[in-house]
């Protein structure tokens, strides 16, 4: 099926404002800036929240010769899935902290050198031209995007990403298998009557790291992509950012099914939206815990945006709230086709065991 997945719509080439000449390619990045680089480099890093993961869906990651301070095995979490298929990255070398600290002296001391700088959010950490003047690599700056309203910036990136490292194709097959499964998950939903939409919320969203019940995105894409009613979708304008609401406001509300998103696990002892579901007895008196209508979901934010994993739920919240549309899936199946296609190898049994086996669960408020 996943070989499949390329000629389900047409591939199409973009062309990028890019050059080459004499076994250089000059590229215009997300900056504005004009940066030459070699044509087919093999050594590169890949800098800030979610760069790596970029470079492994492009199947690059053996080109990687050192990572930052995310992907060290001291620092490594269970919740990203091109982490998990890719176990090297956490012995290699450290070039710097976590989110774009690059350090200019750690770079310029790897042998053998990298030949490119991929750098996400490129103005955290040191200024792509002064990383550049202090190292002798060129750095293209580059956007991470997301799968809703900037979703035109991470195909943008993964494009050019693909031009430079001559893998053009692969970055189409990548955009046409994202385009693929968001068009899938709205076919099913797309004429379900209002009346016949429960309402729902995402409990425990990650934004820099794990957060309680009450963390949570208004914009969350599975329920965007399947017209779910998200009783937060009001709070700032509905846009994918993460938000803190009071439980006022959410007992106010009530609704009737909640997901967890388990990386609120790695918020720490007592701090965790599970701890607080079973601890807390303002959380008992809402319908979707008194009915049992509570399901875990996997990691959605673990340095930056899980694509695979956020596709994935997008299918799992459709079983749960339009079993009948979402009959013929079974998640657990889709979410390892899903991760084959993205970085190589099925890991959704890892994710579930690293967060109590959870995921894609029904959770009990009571711990049994």
């Amino acid at each position: 099926m996943i070989l499949k997945m390329k000629w389900l719509l047409p591939v199409l080439f973009l062309f990028f404002p890019v050059s080459s000449f004499g076994g250089e390619l000059t590229v215009t990045d997300c900056l504005g800036r004009s940066v030459t680089v070699p044509d087919q480099p093999e050594r590169i890093i890949a800098s800030g929240s979610g760069a790596l993961r970029l470079v492994t869906y492009l199947q690059a990651q053996d080109r990687i010769i050192a990572v930052d301070s995310a992907e060290s095995r001291v620092s490594f979490i269970p919740a990203r899935p091109y982490s998990i298929a890719n176990p090297r990255f956490r012995d290699l070398p450290v070039f710097g902290e976590f989110r774009g600290l690059d350090s200019p002296e750690l770079i310029a001391g790897l042998f053998p050198s990298p030949q490119v700088i991929f750098k996400v959010s490129p103005l955290s950490g040191p200024h792509p031209d002064q990383l550049t003047a202090k190292t002798g690599i060129p750095v293209v700056g580059l956007e991470y995007g997301d799968l809703a309203g900037k979703k035109e910036d991470l195909y943008t990136t993964l494009r050019m990403m693909g031009k430079i490292l001559c893998k053009d194709r692969r970055a189409e097959e990548v955009i046409v298998f994202f385009e693929h499964h968001l068009g899938e998950i709205a076919r099913r939903t797309a004429d379900i009557p209002e009346e016949n939409r429960p309402s729902c919320y995402i409990a425990g969203v990650s934004f820099r790291g794990g957060h309680g019940f009450t963390s949570t995105e208004p914009g969350y894409p599975p329920f965007a992509w399947t017209g779910a009613k998200n009783i937060a979708a009001g709070l700032a304008a509905g846009k994918s950012a993460n938000v803190t609401i009071s439980k006022e406001k959410l007992l106010e509300w009530d609704p009737e099914i909640i997901f967890i998103d388990m990386n609120t696990i790695t918020a720490g002892e007592q701090a965790d939206a599970i701890h607080q579901l079973r601890t807390d007895p303002a959380l008992k008196v809402l319908s979707a815990v008194r009915k049992g209508n509570l399901y875990g979901a996997l990691p959605y934010n673990s340095y930056a945006i899980n694509y695979g994993s956020v596709l994935a739920n997008g299918y799992f919240v459709g079983k749960i709230l339009y079993p009948e549309r979402f009959a013929d899936i079974d998640p657990v199946k889709k979410a390892d086709e899903i991760y084959e296609f993205l970085v190589g190898e099925p890991v959704f049994a890892i994710i579930s065991d690293a967060f109590t086996g959870m995921v894609f669960s029904k959770i009990d408020p009571e711990g049994k």
